[in-house]
């Protein structure tokens, strides 16, 4: 889409007839095959729920906000295969890029969110978008035509770094606000309490939402390059600490696998995809890669 800094046209190139498909989140293969139990937007009314910014106003019953007071809009039986939820970190940690790489985390997080949105609407399912730092910043509803990509994109394109984290608020939060089971698909430098982390992560599995979780890190945060003597400051806090890191690479090269690998078990355990993410890899060639490989395991 022109003029669209987050979604670019060799990244569709790359990504060709490749798609996301989420595995036994509805019944049916083909939008429109037969109709879904799950809700949407089709032709068939089913029942109402209360009004979030981003809902289309043609939807707003009328009738119930003159009985009630309050806004509601009309929900129907769904034909489309698979809703899902984009949750973008924009803590001020995701505002880190070392130098020498193109984009901060959160830059990349919006390429990837894009690029993921351009995908599930292609192939007619639909997407919403939630942005956090230690609450929720943001949100748009799930919907499945073409013009809402363009409301994604708008709202990526204005995200900034912000305020610290609390991903398990954040998660949990979620988790109760989503009625029907989806897809849930997390970018985030999962820089937080893991522990209260894993809690959450399980709390999408118990409502039955399959898991897609991307752990973005900058380069300089595995490799640890440094090597004179410098304050290293903590972007959320503001705490600094000064630090040669002759002295310490080792020993921080391990504890990041060791954090790593903890997120990569964990998920395994709880049946969450985990994805590490180095942002000095094209997000094109990133993302081609795990698309092919979970096309090619059935997914």
């Amino acid at each position: 889409m022109p003029g669209y800094r987050y979604l670019e046209a060799k990244t569709i190139a790359r990504l060709g007839r490749v798609q996301l498909v989420a595995r036994g989140v509805v019944e049916g293969f083909l939008a429109g095959l037969h109709k879904s139990p799950h809700h949407g937007w089709s032709v068939e009314f089913s029942e109402h729920r209360e009004y979030v910014p981003g809902d289309p106003p043609r939807h707003i019953d009328w009738r119930a906000l003159a009985r009630t007071g309050r806004y509601y809009v009309k929900l129907f039986e769904d034909e489309t295969n698979v809703r899902t939820h984009l949750l973008v970190d924009t803590s001020a940690s995701m505002g880190y890029a070392s130098p020498g790489t193109r984009f901060t985390k959160l830059e990349y997080a919006c390429y990837l969110a894009g690029a993921i949105a351009y995908l599930m609407i292609r192939q007619q399912d639909s997407v919403g978008l939630v942005t956090f730092d230690e609450a929720r910043t943001s949100y748009l509803a799930p919907r499945s035509v073409a013009s809402h990509l363009g409301a994604v994109l708008e709202r990526l394109e204005a995200l900034r770094a912000g305020r610290r984290t609390d991903l398990a608020r954040t998660f949990h939060d979620v988790a109760e606000a989503i009625g029907r089971r989806g897809l849930i698909v997390i970018v985030s430098d999962l820089l937080d309490d893991e522990r209260e982390v894993f809690r959450a992560l399980r709390h999408f599995r118990r409502k039955r939402h399959e898991v897609i979780l991307f752990h973005v890190l900058d380069p300089a945060e595995t490799d640890f390059p440094f090597s004179r003597l410098a304050d290293f400051v903590d972007l959320e806090t503001g705490e600094r600490l000064q630090v040669d890191p002759r002295y310490v690479r080792a020993e921080y090269r391990r504890e990041v696998e060791k954090f790593c690998s903890a997120y990569r078990a964990d998920c395994a355990e709880s049946r969450v995809e985990y994805v590490r993410v180095n942002t000095a890899v094209p997000i094109e060639t990133m993302l081609g890669t795990f698309l092919a490989r979970r096309s090619r395991r059935g997914a």
